[in-house]
């Protein structure tokens, strides 16, 4: 068994049969609730069977529902959850921003322990080796692709960033087999940014899509880095998410940079010995 069962579920649901993967979704959305149910009572919240849960415990590789339950409190032990963020008038200047800082904190955990390393990997490769890096996204996501653009064309990779529909639409008819793109999005279901996708896909270029996994946007991209966060966007704007995508973008650009070797390591630092001059 993984010494991870969250990223387990998350690396086997999309292979998952629907019912089983409704058993997925309702464990990684109330893990600490099941760790305490009969079989039936997950069988029931999840309205599967308990044959359906018991062939779900196989496809993660437990060995029956009692080992889960054992896996999944020993990882809930290692990784305590902040209860989810909420306000109320009664809260303190204090309160709020303790409260936003374990929002955060919490979010950032969660998506390093459910990253897919393996697809991290294989997006690096083929950022490294583009002739262009191209970043899409709309609202929230497009100050993470304006973000991705400043950091990669430090690296002497050739980027741009692009929010509205109908650029991104012209972008993407004049890539090619050898171009990337970024698609970057929080809900992975704007259709704008998927009918762009399949423009550049059309092109010869490929996708890499920053979104959460099961949207469409994740399933069209051709190398899918899922990041699931759990929002409540009437009360609260998508901050977390934001960071989320923002550090693996990071990760990203690390790994474009480590590819690179010790040429670009000289370029960065020449970089940033001339921008002390544009200092007071």
């Amino acid at each position: 068994m993984s010494a991870n069962i969250v990223l387990a579920i998350n690396n086997a649901r999309v292979n998952l049969r629907k019912s089983e993967r409704k058993v997925a979704d309702y464990v990684l959305a109330h893990p600490n609730e099941v760790i305490h149910m009969r079989i039936v009572d997950l069988a029931q919240e999840a309205r599967v069977s308990e044959p359906t849960v018991v062939r779900f415990c196989r496809a993660i590789d437990c060995n029956g529902f009692q080992a889960f339950k054992l896996e999944l409190a020993q990882y809930l032990a290692n990784n305590p959850r902040v209860e989810q963020f909420s306000l109320n008038e009664k809260d303190s200047a204090r309160d709020y921003t303790f409260k936003v800082f374990d929002a955060l904190l919490d979010t950032l955990k969660r998506v390093r322990e459910t990253i897919d390393t393996d697809a991290i990997e294989r997006a690096v490769g083929e950022l490294a080796k583009a002739r262009r890096v191209e970043f899409y996204g709309f609202g929230a996501s497009s100050a993470v692709a304006i973000d991705a653009q400043h950091k990669f064309f430090r690296l002497q990779i050739s980027s741009a960033a692009y929010s509205d529909p109908h650029i991104q639409a012209m972008s993407a008819l004049s890539l090619s087999a050898n171009d990337v793109v970024v698609a970057i999005s929080q809900s992975g279901r704007t259709r704008a940014l998927l009918e762009a996708m399949a423009l550049a896909q059309q092109a010869g270029a490929h996708v890499i899509g920053l979104a959460p996994s099961g949207t469409p946007v994740a399933q069209q991209c051709d190398i899918p880095i899922h990041i699931d966060v759990e929002e409540d966007s009437e009360h609260y704007t998508p901050l977390p998410s934001r960071l989320a995508h923002m550090a693996v973008i990071d990760i990203l650009a690390v790994g474009g940079a480590r590819t690179k070797g010790l040429a670009i390591d000289e370029h960065l630092r020449k970089l940033n010995r001339d921008l002390e001059l544009l200092r007071s």
